[in-house]
């Protein structure tokens, strides 16, 4: 579409040398542009024509080769081994984020959205793959050995989710629930290993996924159960993407976080569906939240949202503060707003924006009218400053009641905050108490640095937690007496395992900080000598590493090591070497 008169046609266009192209005007004679002007920096190329294209539409061809690449990003060429031991190269494609314009000239921002009709000249012995299924498949007619493909017209999409994919492929197919067609395109050979995969996928697509072969691949009889969850996960991140980036996508990279962040936290409700028994939420905690708040504990995190302008930038913001960080704060959202309404708002956004663009504001205009809650206002508190909160709170007993006084400052790994300015949250709390571990006694937002609560009918042998279920992204800092009342509930496992694990890497990363003293998280880990749950230890012997490491060429080392064998014997003479019939 010519918008107004011009003799220029700029588009994005990197290592492409154009040959010939021209503008037809519909329904009249076409012009040939006469001069290409490259903008490698800017991978743009200017087209000119000699005289003004008319405001209409019209056809643009362009004549153009480009290079099957070695760069892993745009068209490239990906070595593999056939069965016999023979290496070759199949051609496939990565243009997330602004790589389509090595494959070809396009417009290649994710707002400016078109269909696609794709069809691939290829070796006629070879698999020729694209985001739609094939409609013909005839001879070549300049050289027998090649086939032309073609393949059906696409949705509304965005160039960076254009794929095509030419090598040697089996497949396993079935059919969904609601009927689609589900395959998984595997290495020769490998079909086998692609039927895990396809369990998972069955939870419907329509799209073709591209994956790396590690990411999809199981091998039923050899592989282990973290190999078979990361390849749930990864399936179900990509699928999530069918509605968290191809049906609706971000505006601009500004706002990529809303699709990988979306994705990330869909990955795990899919696996906790599919596979409650994996307690795959446990592992987010581990995986994704801790690792989330150890980087944004820096200095130099930055925040969600990061204004990107030249496409070099665009790859530095596809880091575990997008993916993690984004997750856990929708994590904490979810549970804010509850499940229904959360619903109810999601499906007023995907409805709103299906085959358009949509920016982190218009997520949280469609969760506001659902909810009633002020949505804006919290969330700009996480994703347009970096960091989060450490909550410092204590109780003091007044008769049947419990007052807890709390605390809001910014968390640095560096130590207490002194900056000059005072960052604040507003922060979902959730407390539970001994009564009822599991659910909250009170909700509330915290939406200013100070605030003092009262927990009615809470006798002063009870304790209380913040945090229940370790979903608001803070970290919490009890009083001595608060944290001395809870040590008995990790000793008889009253306490989740979701809020154990919470508890203990609050703690590690507080003395880490210089906050607390060591002492005090020794003494907490000393409770955990019943631990059954394998996530947890996970935790809590990463972080015994880290502090035996510090430790080392002490005086306490020895000591240290003596405390770690302490912590760890109960639960390696339980589980011995060798694995016990019905164990996980």
């Amino acid at each position: 579409q010519v918008k107004q008169a011009t003799n220029q046609i700029v588009m994005n266009c990197a290592d492409i040398d154009i040959i010939t192209a021209s503008y037809a005007p519909e329904g009249d004679e076409e012009v040939h542009a006469t001069g290409f002007n490259y903008q490698n920096e800017d991978e743009k190329v200017t087209l000119s024509f000699p005289s003004t294209l008319q405001k209409g539409t019209g056809t643009l061809k362009i004549d153009f080769v480009g290079e099957l690449n070695d760069k892993m990003k745009g068209f490239y060429r990906s070595k593999y081994t056939t069965p016999t031991g023979d290496t070759r190269y199949a051609a496939v494609t990565q243009f997330e984020a602004t790589d389509a314009r090595r494959a070809f000239p396009c417009w290649d921002e994710p707002a400016i959205k078109a269909t696609f009709d794709i069809s691939l000249v290829v070796p006629k012995d070879r698999v020729a793959l694209s985001n739609m299924n094939v409609i013909d498949r005839k001879p070549y007619p300049d050289d027998e050995n090649l086939v032309e493909v073609k393949f059906a017209r696409t949705p509304v999409m965005s160039t960076y989710l254009v794929a095509f994919v030419v090598g040697e492929y089996d497949f396993v197919e079935a059919r969904s629930l609601d009927g689609v067609l589900v395959r998984v395109y595997t290495p020769v050979g490998k079909a086998e290993q692609g039927k895990f995969a396809l369990e998972v996928n069955e939870l419907r697509f329509s799209f073709s996924l591209q994956y790396r072969e590690t990411a999809l691949l199981i091998d039923p009889k050899n592989s282990c159960s973290s190999s078979r969850q990361w390849v749930a996960l990864v399936v179900g991140h990509e699928l999530a993407h069918q509605w968290f980036g191809n049906l609706v996508t971000m505006e601009w990279w500004t706002h990529l976080w809303l699709n990988e962040g979306f994705a990330s936290w869909i990955e795990y409700l899919c696996v906790d569906h599919c596979f409650p028994e994996y307690d795959i939420w446990t592992q987010f905690v581990s995986a994704d939240y801790t690792r989330a708040q150890e980087l944004d504990a820096l200095d130099n995190s930055h925040p969600i949202e990061v204004s990107v302008g030249h496409p070099s930038e665009v790859d530095e913001i596809f880091d575990a503060i997008s993916y993690s960080k984004g997750a856990s704060v929708i994590r904490m959202l979810h549970d804010y707003i509850g499940d229904e309404d959360f619903r109810k708002g999601m499906n007023l956004y995907l409805t709103k924006f299906q085959q358009k663009n949509a920016a982190t504001e218009d997520l949280w205009d469609s969760l506001e009218k659902a909810s009633g809650k002020p949505i804006a206002a919290v969330m700009n508190t996480w994703t347009k400053q970096m960091g989060f909160p450490l909550i410092y709170v204590e109780a003091e007993q007044q008769e049947d009641d419990k007052v807890l006084k709390l605390v809001q400052k910014k968390f640095c790994a560096s130590g207490p905050y002194t900056g000059e300015d005072f960052p604040m949250w507003m922060v979902p709390i959730s407390i539970c108490t001994s009564d009822d571990p599991t659910s909250a006694k009170m909700q509330i937002l915290m939406d200013k640095p100070e605030l003092t609560l009262v927990l009615k009918d809470i006798k002063p042998d009870q304790w209380v937690k913040l945090n229940l279920g370790t979903v608001g992204f803070y970290r919490t800092q009890y009083s001595p007496d608060m944290l001395e009342s809870l040590i008995p509930a990790i000793k008889d496992l009253s306490l989740p395992p979701v809020d154990r694990l919470g508890l203990q890497n609050d703690l590690f990363s507080l003395a880490r900080a210089g906050i607390i003293s060591t002492v005090e998280v020794l003494k907490v880990m000393e409770a955990f000598v019943n631990e059954p749950n394998y996530t947890v230890w996970s935790d809590l012997s990463c972080n015994l590493g880290i502090l035996s490491t510090l430790l080392s060429h002490t005086d306490f080392y020895e000591e240290i090591q003596v405390f770690v064998k302490d912590v760890f014997s109960p639960i390696g003479e339980r589980l011995g070497w060798d694995p016990k019939p019905g164990e996980g």
